[in-house]
């Protein structure tokens, strides 16, 4: 994870890579990806049109090869969902448009599971139609939960039980905005690691203090990109996490 917004990069044991939301305009993601010899997306997923999710959609189709981008139905088209489909179908990228229930297999033992959001909830509210997906490596998940807010939590908690919603690492949702990240939710996800993503003195004072509390409370190890910078897991087989932070 990487700067301000949101910014997943996975690398899978099998040579796929994956990006969960490009971060704000500003950001150095394609230069980091280049850096590290990264010139090929296989799987693109974009949580939610806001600008710092997606700002960075279209210099990465411009600048390296991605295959396959993964969006959900929108209530409302924004012009930044509509310029970044018009740039996927110029480059000819395959479109996934995925809803509750969907699975992804991205390789042998690598998964995605998507819990949000369904088609027939749609609301124009882009934050709670945020892409929710659950990533599986062997006994290792991740969830993802892009922007949303109390009322999508409070859906999504209903709708699943806690062996479908516990998670090793939690993206915590919105930044740590105090709109999300409920109790309901969280003690369903029972993390051992909140990952967010948030900038540096950011006006919106993210994360919100308590929040924070309610995580350490729950038992969560909290790694933040304003204090720790880049933030680095690297899965072993057997599910040992190792992790590394980098300013």
């Amino acid at each position: 994870m990487l700067g301000n917004g949101d910014c997943t990069v996975i690398q899978t044991p099998k040579g796929k890579t994956i990006m969960v939301d490009t971060g704000e305009q500003d950001n150095t993601i394609v230069e980091y990806l280049l850096d590290r010899g990264i010139r090929k997306i296989d799987y693109l997923m974009i949580s939610h049109f806001d600008t710092d999710h997606c700002g960075k959609t279209i210099e990465i189709l411009e600048r390296l090869k991605v295959k396959n981008i993964i969006v959900s139905k929108q209530a409302e088209v924004s012009k930044e969902f509509e310029d970044i489909i018009l740039k996927v179908k110029e480059k000819k990228v395959n479109i996934l448009q995925v809803q509750a229930g969907d699975k992804l297999q991205i390789d042998k033992d690598v998964y995605f599971y998507i819990l949000w959001p369904q088609n027939e909830e749609i609301v124009l509210d882009m934050n709670n139609n945020s892409i929710v997906a659950k990533i599986y490596y062997n006994d290792f998940s991740m969830l993802f939960t892009g922007d949303i807010e109390e009322e999508a939590e409070q859906k999504i908690a209903r709708k699943y039980d806690d062996e479908i919603l516990k998670s090793t690492v939690l993206k915590v949702a919105h930044h740590g905005s105090n709109t999300s990240s409920t109790k309901i939710l969280t003690e369903k996800v029972k993390s051992k690691i909140a990952l967010i993503g948030v900038g540096e003195n950011n006006k919106f004072g993210h994360p919100n203090d308590a929040v924070l509390e309610l995580l350490k409370s729950q038992g969560s190890i909290i790694y933040r990109t304003d204090l720790c910078g880049e933030v680095t897991l690297k899965i072993k087989k057997n599910g040992t996490i190792r992790i590394n932070t980098q300013m």
